[in-house]
């Protein structure tokens, strides 16, 4: 009797054993994907918050990465040493590092004498003929900063004047001789503004990017709140047409390039409406929030990590030199910009996505006072301090 009791429960359990192997191993199944996506989404995004805030550990650290970089770039020019970066390239670093120092120095006014004076120094390296050849010789040699008078629109000198604003807003020492320079460059984009019935400038021969004349704008907002000068109606100007041509209705999106006369010449697309919607932010906020809207209908997320889709719907295409790779119709670029307006218009979520995909694509690597993204490069790290920190630009 025992016996056959015992063999009749051991029985049992084999036949419940196999009966809830399988719900087990499905427990299990879920258990690792829920671990799987949670996990890297909360270990990416551990920081974002205390970005989000504006967390002066993080932020000083970043900062200081910059700080390293432009005194290592000016040991290199004060050596002849090889190596400094040049072109467009050394503009967006050298811009970006400005602009990203001065947002440190609005939000952060005691630190303005420790960074104030490399803002300066960043700024002025946009000015150096070395950083515009390549516009210089596609203009048949005809040097923007030398015939302030042009009809032509030379708008990648926007991201100089820009960042001489900036400097000149945080910086009491800001010198005479860059004040007069950066006093002619928006003087002369003022007039060609105003002349424009698109308020569009090329940027070259034949191509206007509305990102870079978001930058114009920027530029012009900025010597006003440096100087006290009204620039109300070119700003109003510029505005109201980027709201009647530059946008593609359909999207919300800006077109990536145009003619002056207010045709597309691309797609309308996330990274040049990403960058857009951070210059916009200088001049004028509403107008930044519209741009934003139409961006972030742009965005994807999975397992709580955002990125952003680079062309409006209908449109496709590859990756270039403002998208950076386009993967899966993902860009890279775009999906950085983005945390420029999601800080600097409040939305936390977004932020928080994006940051994680920046975070696990960016590596950040801590060494004693300073922070870098250890994949991004110098003019990753530049575009990050920028975009991490931005707010403080916003119009007024």
């Amino acid at each position: 009797m025992y016996v056959r009791t015992m063999g009749s429960s051991t029985g049992a359990v084999r036949r419940s054993m196999r009966f809830h192997r399988p719900i087990v191993i499905a427990i299990g199944l879920v258990v690792a994907v829920l671990v799987g996506g949670l996990v890297p989404s909360w270990w990416c995004g551990r920081d974002a918050d205390a970005w989000f805030r504006g967390d002066p550990v993080r932020v000083r650290g970043l900062a200081e990465e910059l700080v390293a970089f432009e005194a290592d770039d000016d040991h290199q020019r004060a050596t002849g040493a090889s190596g400094e970066l040049t072109d467009m390239w050394g503009i967006l670093a050298h811009q970006m590092t400005a602009l990203g120092l001065a947002q440190v120095c609005l939000d952060h006014p005691e630190w303005r004498e420790r960074y104030a004076p490399i803002v300066t120094r960043a700024a002025a390296k946009t000015l150096l003929p070395e950083m515009r050849s390549t516009f210089t010789a596609a203009w048949h040699g005809e040097d923007g900063m030398a015939v302030p008078e042009s009809p032509r629109g030379h708008a990648y000198l926007s991201y100089a004047a820009l960042a001489l604003g900036m400097a000149r807003l945080v910086d009491p020492a800001f010198p005479p001789d860059l004040a007069t320079r950066q006093d002619a460059l928006i003087a002369s984009y003022e007039r060609r503004l105003l002349a424009s019935p698109t308020a569009l400038l090329d940027t070259l021969p034949g191509e206007a990017y509305p990102t870079d004349v978001a930058a114009v704008a920027a530029a012009i907002a900025v010597h006003g709140r440096a100087t006290g000068a009204d620039h109300g109606a070119v700003l109003a100007h510029w505005a109201r047409q980027v709201r009647a041509v530059q946008i593609d209705r359909g999207s919300g999106l800006v077109w990536q390039r145009m003619g002056v006369d207010g045709q597309s010449h691309d797609a309308p697309r996330a990274s040049g409406t990403g960058l857009a919607a951070y210059f916009a932010g200088f001049a004028d906020r509403t107008l930044a929030q519209e741009l934003a809207t139409g961006f972030f209908r742009q965005q994807r997320s999975l397992l709580g990590f955002g990125a952003i889709h680079e062309y409006g719907p209908g449109y496709d295409g590859p990756g270039d030199i403002d998208s950076g790779p386009v993967i899966l119709g993902i860009s890279v670029s775009a999906t950085s910009f983005g945390l420029a307006s999601a800080r600097s218009l409040g939305y936390r979520d977004d932020f928080t996505r994006l940051f994680r995909t920046a975070d696990l694509a960016g590596l950040p690597l801590r060494s004693g006072s300073r922070l870098r993204f250890a994949t991004a490069g110098v003019i990753g790290n530049a575009l990050l301090l920028a975009f991490l920190t931005s707010g403080p630009e916003l119009a007024r």
